[in-house]
């Protein structure tokens, strides 16, 4: 072998199998590597490139650079993303995701690979809106905002319920129908803000914050927060990070009824409770006031049940008394004992007229309520038929013949006559107003 230095090699023998020629150039590794690299950069497509595939073995180097393999079932790539593209990023690479990497291929010439030098990545299929959301939900997890154990039980019979919506909208009106007839004893009390667009989360967060400055006294038993359906973008204001965090810190129990059960917001993870609409949150805050009277029913006959039972234990002892004094004989004895059977009672007879009369009075109570709602339905029902009925009348033909407009029919075909071209000159009619009918003859049409 030549050892002159230079560049240029040559072999005493070629390897076996090998035919050369004796002329060709032997190249060094470094100048196949950037050969390799000036192919590369060459090509225009492989500076700006997206690649889709599964994420293999991720190794963080200490300076905070990842350094990934991408693969599918026709290859592998090397990957690496550098410590300030990974602190942008929403989003990091994890082995098993499918992502879709971004940036440019080029050859590490010290180690000769070829590798993709990555500048962004989201997981396939992911939107822009989506990385927003996932990154921030495991942000606010990591805090602790949406930890189970500090979930709190909804109060069973709240007597002031806070409503945070729009006031305009069915949401509002359908969370007053509901809470009128599940639980008519709860006051509802509006806290109004916007529930869409860059403007609506400042509002939200004032909402909370007013409710929090009341005073012990005046504050809600349980917050409302509810929204109809829509897009990931109709909902976004329910995923800013001021809005979660009132949510979380909220000093009474919040339901979080935002969009259709499909939907799914950050404050569902910060409230309390989520329910799948804002009918079903107004379900869930209050108890149904049929199954109350129902259970008091059934308080009522165990009441009754009970002082019949405990009549009849005293008047058997009383039985049992009187046969004693009988047998013993003495009057001051049977004097006594009467006296103190007497006692007994009247005590029982007062204590069980007691309860049966507190029961009583607060069947009465829910009656009441319930006599007063229904009154309110009927007059409400009554209206809205009057304005059906109305809106009838405006519509019958009647009226408009008697407004001076007549209907005109072929007398041969009864077919109405809405064009001046669909009758001849000399064709019979038959011509109907307000207070009956009569036939004519068509006429020729001006000239």
């Amino acid at each position: 072998m030549d050892g002159s230095g230079t560049g240029d090699r040559a072999i005493d023998a070629a390897p076996a199998g090998v035919p050369w020629d004796g002329q060709s150039r032997i190249l060094t590794v470094g100048e196949v590597t950037r050969r390799l690299r000036d192919a590369i950069r060459a090509d225009p497509d492989l500076r700006d490139v997206w690649v889709e595939g599964e994420v293999g073995r991720v190794t963080v180097s200490a300076a905070g650079h990842a350094y990934f393999t991408l693969k599918d079932e026709r290859g592998v790539l090397e990957c690496v993303a550098f410590a300030r593209e990974l602190a942008a990023s929403p989003f990091e690479p994890r082995t098993g995701l499918r992502v879709v990497a971004h940036g440019r291929i080029d050859v590490y010439e010290q180690q000769g690979r070829v590798q993709l030098y990555v500048d962004a990545i989201r997981p396939s299929g992911f939107g822009d809106l989506a990385l927003r959301f996932e990154a921030l939900k495991a942000q606010l997890a990591s805090e602790g905002l949406f930890d189970a154990r500090s979930k709190r039980a909804l109060p069973t019979r709240p007597g002031r319920i806070a409503v945070v919506t729009s006031p305009q909208g069915a949401v509002w009106h359908d969370i007053r129908n509901v809470i009128a007839r599940r639980w008519p004893l709860a006051e509802l009390v509006l806290v109004p803000c916007l529930v869409q667009g860059a403007a609506a989360p400042p509002t939200i967060v004032a909402a909370f914050r007013a409710i929090a400055e009341l005073a012990d006294g005046d504050r809600p038993a349980v917050v409302l927060l509810a929204r109809g359906g829509g897009t990931l973008e109709d909902l976004w204001a329910f995923n800013d990070e001021s809005v979660v965090r009132a949510v979380a810190a909220c000093l009474v129990p919040v339901v979080s009824g935002v969009g259709h059960e499909i939907d799914v917001t950050l404050v569902d993870f910060a409230a309390d409770v989520r329910a799948p609409t804002p009918s079903a949150a107004a379900e869930l805050v209050v108890p149904d006031r049929a199954e109350i009277l129902a259970a008091l029913d059934v308080i009522a006959v165990g009441l009754r049940r009970a002082a019949r039972g405990r009549m009849a234990t005293s008047s058997a002892a009383l039985a049992g008394e009187r046969r004693a004094l009988v047998r013993v004989g003495p009057l001051a004895q049977l004097d006594f004992a009467r006296e103190r059977a007497g006692g007994l009672l009247d005590r029982l007879a007062g204590a069980a007229h007691d309860a049966v009369a507190g029961r009583r009075a607060v069947v009465a109570r829910s009656g009441q309520s319930m006599h007063g709602s229904a009154l309110r339905r009927i007059a409400s029902g009554r209206a809205s038929l009057d304005a059906a009925v109305a809106a009838l009348a405006a519509l019958d033909p009647d009226a408009t013949l008697a407004r001076g407009y007549a209907i005109v029919r072929r007398s041969r075909d009864g077919r109405i006559v809405r064009d001046p071209a669909d009758v001849a000159p000399g064709e019979p009619l038959a011509v109907r107003v307000a207070l009956g009918a009569f036939d004519a003859v068509a006429g020729r049409e001006p000239a």
